[in-house]
């Protein structure tokens, strides 16, 4: 299951301590929301590469030159077949509903200043073979890193990487050349560095000094023995940091090693995509949901854990005046939700 925001996103919305204990709760609680969503506006908001059929002439009662594509939404289309015959992307355009040039593509329409034409098969069902890129919503990436050591074609093989950000979570989607990655957990890796000044087992004893501070990142956690820290601001070569962060015990320290909770593990080959390998210097990329969607996975995942600590009967208030949460906030994200990217009612009719 894909999903619609990180673990860590939630843990930090709840300021839960990351622990090994509860990632699988945190972790369903995030499907579920995920899976909320895309009943709530008829969508799914990841990309999927691969070849999709749908009958022509369908149901939809479009013009002859029109083949609606439902559910099967496009960012992009690499091959069109239909009755058997290949039509050239120079014959077709793709089309939004409501006109707009942008992804997701509702539609195919046959350039009719062109000889093309969708051709009737055998049967109608089945009758077109779409290949592409499917979702439903535009593909936005950004970039958050490079390999810094040649990617095996191996399921069980996982990126090493110069992260741009630390804020690569479990659950996001990676794609390296055209193979795409899921992050399914993170994991300490040496950084090569140790502290350059004693640390007292104080918390307001916050500057952590390196040899180079352009090695690390705002939001990145490192270990310095057994305590956890928190990068809040980087000054030239010195680390500023909250103390015993993730419920680690403050210590005191001194030329300890620094670890970096840099490390990903990956399922690879995901979303319709072919295990590849790839070279150092290839360009990491990370998939970004929908803002919207992301905040509304959150705020689910967030109620579903309070609600389950709660036995479900969460209230407010005492005595007289105690009275059942209603979580208006949540009902106000979701219809936002579905205004901004639901597919309406004649969308999913047709």
């Amino acid at each position: 299951m894909v999903a619609y925001c990180t673990r860590e996103d939630v843990k930090i919305a709840l300021d839960s301590k990351s622990t090994a204990r509860d990632n699988p709760q945190v972790d369903r609680a995030i499907e579920a929301s995920s899976i909320a969503i895309e009943a709530l506006t008829h969508r799914r908001f990841y990309p999927w590469a691969g070849t999709r059929y749908v009958d022509w002439p369908n149901l939809s009662y479009a013009r002859s030159y029109r083949l609606w594509l439902n559910a099967n939404e496009v960012a992009s289309v690499s091959a069109l077949i239909c009755g058997g015959v290949t039509i050239g992307s120079g014959d077709y355009f793709l089309r939004r509903s409501d006109d707009v040039d942008e992804p997701p593509y509702t539609h195919i329409e046959i350039d009719l200043a062109s000889n093309a034409a969708f051709s009737s098969g055998s049967t109608h069902q089945r009758n077109a073979a779409i290949t592409g890129v499917f979702v439903g919503c535009p593909v936005v990436e950004e970039t958050v890193g490079t390999l810094t050591a040649d990617l095996a074609a191996s399921a069980s093989a996982s990126p090493s990487v110069n992260w741009f950000t630390a804020r690569v979570g479990v659950g996001d989607i990676l794609r390296i050349d055209n193979e795409r990655l899921i992050v399914t957990d993170k994991t300490m890796l040496d950084s090569t560095q140790n502290l350059a000044t004693p640390l007292t087992a104080a918390a307001n004893n916050v500057t952590v000094a390196v040899s180079d501070g352009t090695a690390f990142d705002l939001d990145e956690i490192v270990l310095l023995d057994s305590e956890r820290m928190r990068i809040v601001d980087i000054a030239a070569n010195n680390l500023t940091v909250k103390r015993a962060w993730d419920g680690s015990v403050l210590a005191a320290h001194t030329g300890s090693d620094i670890f970096a909770l840099t490390g990903v593990l990956t399922i690879r080959a995901q979303l319709g995509t072919t295990l590849a390998a790839h070279t150092t210097g290839a360009t990491v990329y990370r998939y970004v949901v929908p803002a919207l969607v992301r905040d509304l996975a959150i705020a689910e995942s967030m109620n579903t854990l309070l609600q389950e600590s709660a036995g479900y009967a969460r209230t407010a208030g005492a005595g007289e005046n105690e009275r059942e949460l209603s979580a208006k906030g949540i009902r106000s994200l979701r219809e936002d939700v579905y205004t901004a990217h639901g597919r309406k009612a004649r969308l999913r009719a047709i």
